[in-house]
C-alpha cells in the first residue's frame, strides 16, 4: 500500500469516540467530557496535564501536587460510529455527556466539572455584555 492510499485509509477509519472520564485515584473525583477521537483527547489532555496548561485549574492543581499516576483515564460510553461517514456527532455526545454529567455530578467535591449555564443564563449574559 503506497502512502497516500495509507493516509486515506487511515483518514476514513473512525476511532473511539465517546463520554469519559479522568479519575483521580487519591480521592475520586472526576472530570467528565466527551470525544470523537478518544486516544487524541487523551493524549492531548496528559500533555496539557504535564505541561501545566489545562484549563481546569482544580484537576491541574491535582496533579501537580499527586502526579499522573494517581488519574485513571476511562471511557465511560463509547459512542458507535454510524454507515454515514459525513455525520456529525457532536450533538449526539452533548446529549450523552449531559446524561452523564446528571448522573454522576461531578461538581464541587464531587469532582472538577463546571455546571453548564442554563440557556436562559447563556441569554441574559449575551444581552447584558451587549448592553455595555
Amino acid at each position: 500500500m503506497d502512502k497516500k492510499a495509507a493516509i486515506r485509509e487511515y483518514k476514513l477509519s473512525s476511532r473511539p469516540m465517546g463520554i469519559y472520564q479522568i479519575r483521580n485515584t487519591t480521592n475520586e473525583k472526576i472530570w467528565i467530557d466527551s470525544s470523537v477521537n478518544l486516544p487524541a483527547k487523551f493524549n492531548r489532555y496528559r500533555l496539557q496535564l504535564n505541561a501545566g496548561t489545562h484549563v481546569n485549574k482544580d484537576l491541574q492543581a491535582d496533579w501537580k501536587d499527586l502526579g499522573e499516576s494517581a488519574f485513571a483515564f476511562e471511557i465511560l460510553e463509547p459512542l458507535e460510529p454510524r454507515d454515514d461517514p459525513n455525520y456529525d456527532y457532536a450533538a449526539d455526545l452533548e446529549v450523552l455527556e449531559d446524561l452523564w454529567l446528571e448522573k454522576l455530578t461531578p461538581y464541587g467535591d464531587r469532582g472538577y466539572n463546571i455546571p453548564k449555564r442554563s440557556t436562559e443564563e447563556r441569554l441574559r449574559m449575551i444581552r447584558e455584555n451587549r448592553s455595555m
